[in-house]
């Protein structure tokens, strides 16, 4: 073997030893970044369940603020399906991108039992997310503070918020959302909400009272938002 091949052997050598001898750093971790979600909720209140939904945006990251839209059409039970499916398929005929999840938000209140549970199977058909409550939307507040299984009048419901309060319980106030975000439990709200679920299992949602299904949607926006319940 000639001189010049031992000298690149050697050399060769030196280096493999030379990068055996180096540390090896850790490859830099990479941030992951959930998948951007759309949301579009229409609500059958115009004041009082858009100033709660948007009291979440408060929480939202900066980059998501326009992944959920809220629209408060100040109409019922049926016809705020519909609104949903109208502007749901208006934002799917546009540049925009399409909502992954649209979400109806109505009460049962005095409408009629079919009108109520029309209104549940349209949206099942339409795959629009229905977070209907039986009464009414204030059931989810009241959650906060108690569990309740009685059949009672949405307007005691009014009357059980006050009290648990510690002052008078009004619609569009943001006195209230703010209460129920820093001095109540959102988790336990879910958990209370979850076994009215459990307790009318077979029941129609009109013969489903009292219950809400208000919560799935707040499972869905926690999941975004910054809140320590």
């Amino acid at each position: 073997m000639g001189n010049k091949q031992k000298h690149k052997q050697a050399s060769f050598k030196d280096f493999l030893n030379e990068l055996k001898s180096k540390t090896v750093l850790e490859p830099k971790q990479i941030d992951k970044f959930e998948e951007r979600r759309y949301f579009l909720i229409v609500t059958e209140g115009e004041r009082t369940e858009p100033i709660y939904f948007n009291h979440f945006k408060s929480y939202l990251p900066k980059e998501l603020l326009e992944t959920i839209e809220i629209s408060g059409e100040g109409d019922n039970t049926i016809n705020v399906v519909k609104k949903a499916i109208e502007l749901r398929n208006l934002r799917n005929a546009s540049f925009k991108p399409k909502y992954d999840e649209v979400w109806a938000i109505y009460d049962k209140d005095d409408f009629p039992d079919n009108r109520f549970d029309s209104a549940v199977s349209l949206a099942k058909r339409e795959n629009i997310k229905s977070g209907h409550s039986n009464q009414s939307f204030e059931l989810w507040y009241l959650l906060h503070f108690q569990y309740l299984t009685s059949a009672l009048h949405r307007g005691d419901y009014i009357k059980l918020l006050s009290k648990n309060l510690g002052f008078k319980y009004e619609k569009n106030d943001t006195q209230v959302v703010n209460h129920l975000f820093q001095k109540c439990n959102i988790k336990q709200a879910i958990a209370w909400a979850k076994r009215l679920e459990e307790m009318h299992i077979g029941k129609s949602p009109s013969q489903s009272c009292p219950s809400t299904k208000v919560h799935e949607l707040i499972e869905k926006l926690l999941s975004y938002c910054d809140i320590n319940p």
